[in-house]
């Protein structure tokens, strides 16, 4: 307020002149109560001047208001209410209506242009809210203002225009555009003064703030936030450096160094170190520091091990949640290009399980062959960096205790009947059969390439034959004399299954043909695997073969002869 005492003297002054010069020329200033819609506006802004004895509007030489002297543009003129744009040029003064040669006094208005105090953050990413506080910043729609023909008011960051989320009189939030660059941050308020004759429009000029220095920085992009020790970090972004040139150059959690498995100029690749904490990551880079995230170092957790006991070949399948992800311990930005598991794994009584599927949430691995009862454990790999942040002063594991797991050996007590014809139901009694596998995951881990080896002939229950495609692609399977039969029901304790036709009909192959197969052993059979020694899947497939007796196919349920010999019912119709 003590910046406008001198104003308001001035106007006064002003004021008593205007009389005084009314008076000599005898044109009569008259004094009608009008009242405005604000005493103090910024150039460009909406003025409301309310009253009456306006009369209708006529032209615009006839109906004007002037702002001390300069010719404001008229928007709307009613008998009791008239609506100026306040013009560009004006200063702080008496405004004024021209009806005819009539002229009225509205009141004094005071001339305020926008400024800036502060804006947050000084130093700020692409993409990220900048607010700006300070005085008389007006107000705007944006695009959606009636206006905009007008001039549309405005912020500039770094020379490009931007049109902000929230404007208010002292208040302006943006979202800086990706083409800003860093400069300096002024807000700009559009205003369009009449043309000589009172008409619309001048060229849109606008009113500047001060300007305030504003420095960006280059997007850098964390992905991900959270993980447990060893979880492939990468910084997506742009000058990085080729490579790193500095010793303290680095990624820091919680003030610790993740370990580098690569660093270019446009991506940087760490892991978690195994004895990292939760706190904030951090990017070190030519002496200067910034924090990128706050990075959550979980800690995995069991819920449930299903089943608890079960045969060799079944699914064993851990839930909980923060196991990582299976193959995230190379040095590429996505975990599928180089695919190293690190010592990622797991452990079913000490014995190396073949892993099926390992998530975030969940890890399904097949009970191996050679399984022993005992503890359930998951390793997660990780390691320790060297001075520097390259790898590696200490590579091991982190232990996950999910539970206690049963090998079940499968018995069988009965079968029944001991002898039937073909598609005849047999009924098998016992123990420890555990499930049926349904999966599309075949039994063979390297059938689907061995699919496209060419071949001479399809082997018949060879699995020592390791150059053509086997035909036992089940690891759950009931065998009539080495050939399988097709699969009723299958529990734990009852398997359910057709007599098969293969045995009665002969099978062979190319040089071989066995045609008396309907006498022989009746078994039951789970197949599984073991890792390799260097940890790598897998052995070929073995086979826990469990006995039930002898049994024998009878020449039940053949086809009809009269198929043989009419084998086209067609034949002997007009059809």
């Amino acid at each position: 307020m003590q910046r406008l005492v001198p104003v308001i003297l001035c106007v006064v002054l002003l004021l008593s002149h205007e009389h005084a010069a009314a008076a000599k020329k005898n044109k009569p200033i008259e004094k009608v109560t009008i009242e405005l819609s604000s005493s103090m506006a910024t150039p460009g802004s909406t003025l409301v001047l309310s009253g009456k004895g306006f009369g209708p509007f006529k032209s615009t030489v006839a109906n004007q208001v002037t702002v001390n002297k300069v010719p404001a543009l008229v928007q709307r003129w009613e008998p009791e209410l008239i609506e100026i744009k306040v013009p560009f040029k004006a200063t702080s003064g008496f405004v004024e209506i021209m009806i005819g040669k009539k002229k009225v006094l509205a009141g004094l208005l005071t001339i305020v242009l926008p400024e800036i105090e502060d804006i947050t953050p000084t130093e700020a990413e692409r993409g990220s809210t900048l607010q700006i506080t300070g005085r008389h910043l007006g107000l705007s729609a944006g695009a959606r203002d009636p206006n905009t023909m007008f001039g549309v008011n405005d912020v500039l960051v770094g020379g490009v225009i931007v049109r902000p989320q929230r404007w208010k009189d002292d208040k302006i939030e943006l979202v800086i555009p990706a083409n800003a660059t860093s400069g300096d941050v002024v807000v700009r308020l559009a205003s369009s003064d009449p043309l000589p004759d009172g008409s619309c429009c001048a060229p849109v000029e606008y009113v500047r703030s001060n300007a305030v220095p504003l420095t960006l920085r280059p997007s850098i992009r964390v992905d991900p936030i959270s993980g447990p020790v060893g979880t492939k970090v990468v910084l997506f972004g742009q000058g990085f450096g080729q490579s790193k040139e500095r010793m303290d150059d680095g990624v820091l959690i919680a003030g610790k160094s993740a370990t580098i498995a690569q660093w270019k100029d446009d991506v940087i690749v760490v892991h978690v170190p195994l004895d990292a904490e939760s706190g904030p990551l951090m990017l070190r880079l030519q002496g200067q520091e910034r924090v990128l995230a706050q990075f959550a170092v979980h800690v995995p957790r069991i819920t449930t091990l299903s089943p608890a006991s079960a045969p060799i070949g079944t699914l064993l399948r851990i839930n909980g949640e923060h196991f990582g992800f299976y193959s995230e311990s190379g040095a590429t930005p996505y975990n599928f290009l180089d695919f190293n598991t690190g010592q990622n794994r797991v452990e079913i009584g000490g014995v190396p399980a073949v892993i099926y599927r390992w998530n975030d949430d969940r890890i399904d691995v097949w009970v191996p062959f050679s399984a022993k009862s005992g503890k359930v454990m998951i390793y997660r790999s990780a390691t320790k960096p060297n001075l520097g942040g390259l790898c590696c002063a200490e590579r091991g594991t982190m232990a996950i205790e999910a539970g206690d797991f049963t090998v079940v050996t499968p018995m069988i007590e009965s079968y029944d009947p001991k002898s039937a014809g073909l598609d005849a139901t047999v009924t098998i009694k016992g123990s420890g059969f555990g499930t049926f596998l349904k999966t599309a995951e075949h039994a063979d881990l390297g059938l689907n390439q061995k699919a496209y080896t060419r071949r001479s002939d399809i082997e018949i229950n060879e699995s020592e034959a390791s150059a053509t495609v086997l035909s036992n692609v089940s690891r759950t399977e009931v065998l009539f004399n080495g050939a399988a039969a097709l699969v009723q029901s299958w529990t734990d304790q009852e398997i359910v299954v057709k007599v098969p036709h293969r045995n009665l009909y002969g099978i062979g192959k190319k040089g071989d043909f066995f045609d008396d197969l309907a006498t022989g052993p009746l078994v039951v059979r789970r197949g599984s695997w073991d890792l390799l020694p260097d940890g790598t899947c897998c052995s070929p497939k073995k086979w826990l073969t469990v006995e039930a007796g002898q049994f024998t196919i009878e020449a039940k349920g053949l086809p009809d002869d009269g198929y043989w010999t009419n084998n086209r019912p067609d034949a002997s119709t007009g059809q």
